[in-house]
């Protein structure tokens, strides 16, 4: 009996497993669900959590073995799209973001949109001019502290706070001068808008890097936000095109295509390299999703997307989930009692500060280990000088798809004038080239220091899934950390999968070709040599073409092909 109960008890087990979710405040909702629960499941618990009903903005991010980030499928199984073994870490995150945050319904939702922009903000993806940033970080304090008041911010308060990769003194007075003087009487939800509506009109709003290399080699990011496909390189804007201009998006291995049609019916392609084929296909199942949400008017008008050629497999995905206006139409629907936000204090030298939601039965109390030493001239080499971009002209944003707010800060022209400096800086956010560690005792090595000395944060912003162990770091010349190795097994060789697919490509296009042509023989030998009189046979032997064809060439071919038949014949009956 005992032992029933026991086989029992652990084949429930079996069937179950812990899920883990870092929010937006990094706090962390864990939660058990079925093996066989799908993405949108878990989905729905994290909104039931946060009392959030504009949900459709946001998803579930989570990072493989090899590095390489993924957002959830709602409409597949949890545990065939992960990698590694339960238990699992992901964290949520805005996916799509509001093309006007002063739209939104509910302030709950304004607020973790909120929270998400802070966070690009501080981890280096909000990218701005030194005037911007100051307005940006002064709107926080006045969010998270209130108006100033001397007897509790002593001169140089501001330095105590991490708003930004790395800033300056006099970045850090004139946001205490903003604060004390320009935001007094600003209530957090005032404040919290006016950061939402001043972060939506930057070149770099909505930004979700993904690090490449255009046709030249030169380093590039490549993003998707709500007005189109946008391309940064140094601390210039190089490409802009808006939806409505994108016609097609395609991979191929490393390789990404945009196609797109410019005004006058010129069309162009922008070809641009990823790390890995794993990383250019998340770019381009990215793009699938974003064209879908933002260009379309309806769900019912979405199709099914494959980025193959006529005669190579390749892959096939579909977003599903409403739409941008959609969403919005169904946001106007809401009639309920505002959900009460608890704001707590900002946190020294934290991204993010913490909010509670009532009593959390199921949430993990969790001490967060952030590194303070971040440069953000890490990782990839500096994009500061590069002014070289894929040789095709870009345009700006078109007034069809901008807020009416936005209409004033569209470029001034066509062509050259669309490289626009988008910051004193150039663009390069840590969490889109520093690895993610994401094993508890990882975090330990938050703050390591390279061979030269240097000060080196591992960037902890996305630490979504389980990290096998024996895993050591790799630095670049210039000490920036390029990339997580194993000691227990070695990554699969990219080039050798490189070439089993051109392999297998060409096996593919060689059976289709021979398959082409034993149809077109076995229609030939049905022409010349079949009695069937149907009335399309008829006809095409009546053609003096295919009489002609029929006794001067396959005649004598037949004649020869008999012969040596024969020849071979005899010559086997000898031996």
């Amino acid at each position: 009996m005992l032992s029933r109960f026991m086989s029992g008890s652990i084949r429930n087990l079996e069937r179950e497993y812990n899920c883990t979710v870092r929010l937006l405040d990094d706090s962390e909702y864990t939660c058990t669900i079925q093996r066989d629960a799908k993405g949108q499941y878990l989905f729905d618990l994290i909104c039931h959590h946060l009392n959030l009903l504009e949900k459709d903005y946001f998803g579930i991010r989570y990072v493989d073995p090899d590095k390489q980030r993924h957002w959830l499928g709602f409409t597949k199984c949890i545990a065939k799209q992960m990698k590694s073994q339960p238990p699992f870490t992901m964290c949520l995150r805005v996916k799509f973001y509001p093309p006007d945050p002063a739209a939104l319904k509910e302030e709950i939702t304004r607020y973790l949109v909120f929270l998400q922009i802070k966070r690009d903000l501080y981890h280096g993806r909000l990218l701005c001019k030194t005037s911007d940033a100051a307005m940006l970080a002064a709107y926080i304090l006045q969010a998270e502290v209130g108006d100033y008041d001397p007897g509790k911010h002593p001169e140089g308060y501001s330095s105590k706070f991490q708003f930004f990769p790395k800033h300056s003194e006099k970045l850090e007075r004139r946001i205490s001068d903003i604060h004390k003087t320009e935001l007094i009487g600003q209530t957090p939800e005032e404040s919290e808008l006016n950061f939402l509506q001043k972060a939506q009109e930057l070149e770099t709003y909505g930004v979700d890097p993904h690090p490449c290399k255009d046709v030249s080699g030169n380093p590039a990011f490549l993003a998707f936000t709500p007005f189109g496909f946008t391309v940064l390189q140094g601390n210039r804007r190089v490409h802009f095109l808006n939806w409505d201009e994108v016609t097609k998006l395609k991979f191929e291995a490393k390789t990404f295509h945009i196609y797109a049609n410019q005004k006058e019916d010129k069309k162009i392609i922008l070809t641009y390299f990823a790390p890995t084929p794993e990383a250019c296909k998340h770019l381009w199942k990215c793009g699938v999703e974003n064209q879908a949400f933002y260009k379309l008017d309806k769900s019912s008008q979405v199709r099914t997307v494959s980025s193959s050629n006529l005669f190579f497999k390749g892959s096939r995905f579909r977003y599903s989930g409403r739409v941008a206006k959609e969403v919005m139409e169904q946001s106007a629907k809401i009639k309920r009692e505002p959900p009460e936000i608890h704001r707590a204090g900002l946190v020294p030298s934290r991204s993010c500060p913490s909010i509670t939601h009532g009593p959390r039965l199921t949430s993990v109390p969790r001490q967060r280990r952030r590194a303070v030493h971040i440069s953000i001239m890490e990782g990839l080499e500096s994009l500061r000088d590069s002014a070289h971009s894929t040789p095709v002209r870009s345009v700006s944003h078109g007034d069809s798809f901008m807020p009416r707010h936005r209409h004033h800060t569209t470029d001034a022209g066509e062509g050259g004038s669309s490289q626009r400096v988008i910051s004193d800086e150039a663009y390069c956010p840590s969490d889109s080239v520093l690895p993610t560690p994401t094993a508890e005792h990882s975090l330990e090595l938050a703050v390591a220091r390279h061979p030269n000395g240097a000060p080196c944060s591992i960037e902890e912003e996305e630490s979504e899934a389980g990290t096998p162990e024996g895993q050591v770091a790799e630095f670049g010349p210039d000490g920036g950390v390029l990339r997580l190795g194993r000691t227990r097994k070695s990554l699969p060789n990219n080039e050798v999968q490189e070439l089993h697919k051109f392999i297998l490509s060409v096996l593919r296009m060689f059976l289709v070709t021979m398959g082409l042509l034993f149809a077109l023989l076995s229609l030939l030998i049905m022409l010349t040599e079949s009695d069937l009189d149907i009335a399309f046979l008829r006809d095409i032997r009546k053609t003096p073409e295919f009489q002609q064809f029929h006794f001067e060439y396959f005649c004598p071919l037949r004649r020869w092909v008999a012969c040596k038949f024969r020849w071979m014949g005899g010559f086997l009956i000898d031996k």
